[in-house]
């Protein structure tokens, strides 16, 4: 049988065949997490009498703020287990059941222990799966064929989008029958997935299936040590704030986000000032990589507050009648999605088409521009908003496909240049490092939205978004220096019928 006769190995819409059986899980990770987070906000805020927690919108705001936050800051423990312990493979699938045991727990009316509880296992369980489902997809490809692999990640990112659907489902429930009964359908989706998970294992031929660099027993012990002073300081730490009469929902919101800003600041000292044996150029690209995890931030500081702000003001501000029907204001929290399906395809095709004409870095100040001017217009809604006026649903129709669009040229796109610039030894945790740069943004952004009462006012809207434009122009005038380093040479970046490179070469 000649080379020509042997029978073409299946592939995912041109990728990998693995691809799919990830696409899918993380498809369903996704439908429980978002569904959830959907109804979050809303049903901590609603009134006891009518079945939620009766926190103040600005606390809500800040509690979603920092559960977002450790669901991400968590991703470098679970990137750090399965490198030295787990490997991959077993963090997914343990993740995700610890995630639906979460999600169970909230179902329970029992009150705010339970459902402090559940958002606790889902923070564990996330942070074990999504940084270890994401360097599975990254490992899946030729570290030389950048363009393929973002187109990858793009593919995968259409998945994720497609299971962010969920507020349809789970927003719906929870809304108009009972907000236990949505966090239950999330559990549901989250069985589906671990389901999914186990029918595909075989063919994902052994990627991820042990820890890249095992613990030492020596090691082992170490950490189980630091493990257990760490969280010895911690009880003792709420005990003292008990007693001095400061363990409030609010002082733990300011707390958690101060964690979540010192853990990767303490971590790049670590990575960089560290005796790890990294060459010069891998300590260059991760200064690089700094940056870009600072642009991230500012981003995910906007784009993530559609579960809280712009829920918020869906629910107050916003005309959602179609035909005398009311419809859910978390179902807003489905546009961005819908506009992912849509254009997901297109980026994927144009970072292929395009090469390395468009460098990251020019992608992510892209990104940061049209995040920036998403919160200019929310700025104008709510200026009309504030006459007592309901605005139009297109409002935020136009702001959510601003931020997708920014979106598509940051987050794919820096999921794939994390797995470029890691050092070898840290392959799994740097992809947990980038999952904290949405745990800074949502921190902060909790914490700025608690401090401006629920943050729906114009001025609010207004110089956060003038913030993020700011932060977009200054890493645009820096884009030629990262590139150098980077070594994204723009050999491709001719404008045909010319001999001089494009603007966006740069």
């Amino acid at each position: 049988m000649t080379s020509t006769d042997q029978p073409r190995e299946k592939t995912f819409f041109g990728h990998p065949r693995p691809l799919a059986t990830l696409f899918m899980t993380e498809l369903w990770e996704r439908f429980s997490f978002y569904g959830m987070r959907a109804i979050l906000a809303l049903f901590l805020s609603t009134a006891i009498i009518d079945g939620g927690l009766g926190l103040s919108t600005g606390t809500a705001a800040a509690v979603v703020g920092v559960y977002n936050a450790m669901v991400y800051l968590a991703a470098l423990p679970g990137g750090w287990i399965a490198d030295r312990i787990l490997g991959p493979q077993r963090a997914v699938l343990i993740g995700a059941i610890i995630i639906m045991v979460g999600h169970l727990a909230m179902a329970v009316p029992g009150g705010a222990g339970w459902i402090y509880l559940g958002l606790a296992l889902i923070v564990a369980g996330t942070g074990l799966l999504k940084p270890n489902i994401s360097t599975m997809v990254g490992h899946l490809y030729d570290d030389r064929d950048a363009a393929h692999r973002d187109a990858g990640f793009s593919l995968f990112y259409m998945g994720i989008n497609i299971g962010s659907l969920a507020p349809f489902v789970v927003g719906w429930l929870g809304q108009n029958v009972n907000y236990h009964l949505g966090f239950a359908c999330a559990a549901v989706g989250m069985f589906l997935g671990i389901v999914q998970y186990v029918a595909g294992g075989k063919g994902l031929r052994g990627i991820g299936a042990r820890p890249t660099h095992p613990l030492t027993p020596h090691e082992r012990n170490r950490a189980m040590k630091v493990v257990g002073i760490a969280l010895l300081a911690l009880v003792l730490l709420a005990v003292v704030a008990a007693l001095a009469g400061f363990l409030t929902l609010d002082a733990a919101t300011v707390f958690l986000t101060i964690v979540a800003v010192a853990v990767p600041i303490a971590y790049f000292c670590y990575i960089l000032l560290g005796d790890h044996g990294l060459t010069a150029d891998e300590k260059s690209r991760m200064k690089v990589y700094l940056a870009l995890f600072a642009a991230a931030a500012v981003f995910w500081m906007i784009f993530d507050q559609a579960a809280t702000t712009l829920t918020t003001f869906a629910a107050t501000s916003t005309d959602l009648s179609v035909f005398g029907w009311e419809m859910p204001s978390s179902w807003t929290q489905n546009i961005n999605p819908i506009f992912i399906i849509i254009l997901a395809p297109v980026f994927a095709a144009l970072w292929v088409r395009l090469g390395d004409r468009v460098s990251t870095p020019l992608k992510f100040a892209i990104a940061l521009v049209l995040a920036g001017l998403s919160f200019v217009a929310m700025s104008a809604a709510a200026s009309i908003a504030s006459t007592g006026v309901k605005v139009s649903i297109l409002w935020l129709v136009l702001v959510y496909l601003m931020q997708t669009c920014g979106e598509l040229c940051l987050s794919p796109v820096g999921l794939s240049v994390t797995t470029r610039l890691a050092p070898a030894m840290f392959s799994s945790q740097m992809m947990g490092v980038w999952f904290l740069a949405v745990s800074v943004g949502d921190s902060i952004g909790g914490q700025v939205a608690r401090l401006s009462n629920g943050g729906t006012s114009p001025v609010y809207f207004l110089w956060s978004g003038v913030f993020a434009i700011a932060v977009g122009v200054v890493l645009f005038l820096c884009v030629p220096g990262l590139r150098r380093v980077m070594n994204e040479h723009p050999g491709a970046g001719l404008r045909p019928g010319t001999g001089h490179p494009g603007k966006l070469s740069e």
